[in-house]
């Protein structure tokens, strides 16, 4: 592990309980029957703690869809082939994926981040290029990357956020785009989790049944050659993992550091928040898990790291559209605290 990242993950720490504490007061306190509006306040709450102020400000939402494609492709893992990343990540680009439309109802801004697609695109309008390689080697036949390109996708999603929270956003939202990238995801879950992959392995883009079993049995092999030490996020990410992984596990790790929210998305964000819960658990304080996807290992890391998701509507896309979605009811959470007045501010008997 690199100094740099070592002094990330020894510098995160976790909310302030006490601003939890004087939200709940004020929740107690609304002018409507206690904890009427349920999860809401949870939510809200926690954002009190995440800002240290009880009127948490998410004026500016800032959406990163990671980018990378994976030599595990080969081994017919998706129904798509490996060249619809790169096109979607042209779709991204001209305003055309859902994700764009999603964000635009919010509004929040949308970034497209090359973390090793195989196709060449100049940096121009959202997209960054961080290129650390033309696609991640196969798994089931060594290691995904090396640990220093591991580290460097952590460092390289750390950056970006990094600089995002200091041009002054105050909600992050994590995406993705990979053909094949639900195998490495499901393959970091098995491995952590230790969850035999058809547990936590599901149908990605829509495989038919031969090819979810070849999927499985490629995910056994991957870490039977591989052997990733569970306990050592960096070493799964490296032999698991996948460029655009490992970006959205530096995200998350950057959102914790700087004490900001990050709503992360499906099966993909999930296990580059895994990746950075192994690294320092207290980063889940900072976690909104956006939505359940209807792919098997999302639920299993969700309850691993003790997040409950905001929303449930069968989604399985991925480009950071569950988490879009639920930034409005971390907006709705965040309104209820701040708007909504108390008994006395109200001047209406307390009956409840």
């Amino acid at each position: 592990m690199s100094t740099t990242i070592r002094s990330i993950i020894e510098n995160i720490t976790g909310i302030d309980q006490e601003f939890v504490s004087k939200a709940r007061e004020r929740t107690a306190s609304l002018a409507i029957p206690l904890r009427a509006l349920g999860k809401l306040h949870d939510l809200g709450e926690r954002l009190c703690g995440i800002f240290s102020s009880l009127a948490p400000d998410l004026s500016d939402k800032r959406i990163f869809v990671m980018a990378g494609d994976h030599g595990v492709a080969r081994e017919g893992v998706s129904a798509f082939p490996q060249s619809v990343t790169g096109e979607m990540v042209g779709n991204f680009m001209s305003g055309g994926a859902s994700i764009n439309v999603l964000a635009a109802q919010l509004p929040a801004s949308v970034t497209v981040v090359d973390m090793g697609i195989v196709p060449e695109f100049p940096e121009a309008g959202n997209l960054l290029v961080r290129k650390i390689g033309k696609g991640t080697r196969n798994i089931a036949e060594g290691p995904a990357m090396s640990r220093e390109e591991a580290e460097k996708a952590l460092l390289t999603g750390f950056d970006i956020c990094s600089q995002a929270i200091k041009e002054g956003a105050r909600l992050i939202g994590t995406g993705d785009m990979g053909i094949g990238n639900t195998t490495p995801s499901s393959a970091i879950a098995s491995a952590i989790l230790g969850k035999d992959p058809e547990e936590v392995s599901g149908r990605g883009t829509g495989i038919d049944d031969r090819s979810f079993q070849v999927k499985c049995d490629i995910i056994r092999k991957a870490i039977g050659i591989n052997k990733p030490d569970p306990g050592d996020g960096i070493d799964v990410l490296a032999k698991l993992g996948g460029y655009e992984i490992g970006g959205i596990a530096g995200l998350v790790l950057a959102a914790a550091y700087h004490k900001r929210p990050v709503v992360i998305d499906g099966l993909i964000s999930t296990a580059g928040a895994l990746i950075a819960y192994q690294l320092n658990p207290l980063v889940r304080e900072y976690i909104f898990a956006g939505h359940a996807s209807v792919e098997r290992g999302h639920r299993r890391m969700l309850s691993h790291m003790g997040l409950e998701p905001i929303l449930d509507l069968g989604l399985r896309l991925g480009e950071g559209t569950g988490g879009a979605l639920a930034m409005h009811v971390l907006e709705a959470a965040s309104r209820i605290l701040k708007h909504v007045l108390t008994f006395e501010e109200a001047g209406v008997k307390k009956i409840f």
